[in-house]
């Protein structure tokens, strides 16, 4: 039976059988640390978007992190995303991801309407609650609960996208409707950020939006589950355009297998290091968990070699373009719609070029699988 477009789209939505288009390819940007010059990081993410750009990938992440070395480079999506703006013509620009509550929705809507304007319409965002504690020194009053600020801010910012304001009192006690400027072409792309959390899944589909997410404490069948009820969330909440799911995959494409594994363990080990210290840095603050200083040497061991062991053979894009398409073939069949490759995780800067580059190869493979 010939379906009509709709009716495959609405397969789609809940989880049926309807084929689905190959992943888009996309990079993702979160570098650990700030040990080499700030400078040689931002060009390498600058040479790695312009090839990019180059070899026909979909767009380019970047996160917003504060205040520690685990993605240091990184205080400001919008800013950086406007040099790449300056450096490319196709490639989609995107938060991975604004920290809502640690901003005003004022200054998030300006600055992303400038993003918009400086790359000819080519922004989008995730935006995420927030869930390191020293992060909210920035809003200290929005911690406790950040996931409903979040949700009050977006309205606010699709009610400025849309040329709309929002109520706001001055120093004199007036109050004035606020209208931003500049104004995006359209509402901005938006996805919510969501690692493990079915509440946030819920969240998403209730506001209609688009889901990242990772395979940080997830397995690829809990991500398809999840989709799977995310679609099904949508078209209850009346949501029936097509959903972006992105996932976040370590990701390096090399000549071999075998070259691959030994250029990533070292780099991998020390990022899932600067990973766990993070983590447990939050766990001692908050009194939920041990302190990073009562973890023995051998324990800790243990827990990064088990995280590089999980990471390489099943939460990772890790190998040639021909031998990664078994793991890209089943995170589509779980759902997933873009895949954002974190590549910035520690390797010399021409091995992460070359990774771009078959990373073009691995996308024009997949297209070309797609139309026979």
């Amino acid at each position: 039976m010939e379906l009509s477009p709709e009716r495959r789209r609405l397969l789609e939505l809940v989880g049926g059988a309807a084929p689905a288009a190959p992943p888009s390819i996309s990079l993702f940007f979160f570098a650990a640390d700030l040990h080499d010059e700030p400078e040689a990081k931002y060009d390498l993410i600058l040479r790695c978007a312009e090839l990019a750009d180059e070899v026909g990938l979909h767009a380019v992440w970047a996160p917003e992190r504060h205040f520690d070395e685990f993605g240091a480079p990184y205080p400001s999506p919008a800013l950086l995303l406007a040099a790449v703006a300056a450096r490319t013509r196709r490639l989609r620009l995107r938060a991975g991801s604004v920290v809502l509550p640690l901003h005003d929705p004022l200054l998030v809507a300006e600055e992303w309407g400038v993003l918009d304007a400086l790359s000819r319409g080519r922004a989008g965002l995730a935006l995420a609650s927030g869930w390191h504690a020293d992060d909210f020194v920035l809003r200290p009053e929005a911690f406790a609960d950040r996931k409903a600020v979040l949700v009050e801010s977006y309205r606010a910012l699709l009610r400025l996208w849309r040329g709309e304001g929002v109520k706001r009192e001055t120093p004199d006690g007036r109050v004035l409707d606020v209208r931003t400027h500049p104004r995006p072409r359209r509402e901005l792309p938006t996805w919510l950020t969501s690692t493990a959390n079915p509440a946030t899944w819920r969240t998403a589909a209730e506001l209609g939006l688009n889901v990242l997410t990772a395979l940080l404490e997830q397995t690829v069948e809990e991500v398809a589950e999840r989709v799977a009820g995310y679609r099904r969330a949508l078209v209850a909440h009346g949501h029936l355009t097509r959903p972006e799911v992105t996932l976040m995959l370590h990701t390096h494409l090399g000549p071999d297998d075998d070259t691959v594994r030994q250029r990533v363990r070292r780099p991998l080990l020390d990022y899932l290091s600067a990973h766990l210290d993070l983590f447990a840095k939050q766990a001692a603050a908050s009194g939920a968990g041990v302190r990073p200083e009562d973890v023995s040497p051998a324990d800790r061991e243990f827990l990064l070699e088990h995280g590089l062991s999980r990471y390489y053979s099943s939460a990772g894009l890790f190998g040639t373009p021909e031998s990664c398409l078994p793991t890209v073939d089943r995170v589509a069949e779980a759902g997933v719609t873009e895949l954002g490759c974190l590549v910035d995780f520690g390797l010399p800067a021409e091995q992460v070029l070359e990774c771009v580059r078959l990373l073009g190869e691995l996308n024009t493979a997949l297209r070309a699988r797609a139309a026979r």
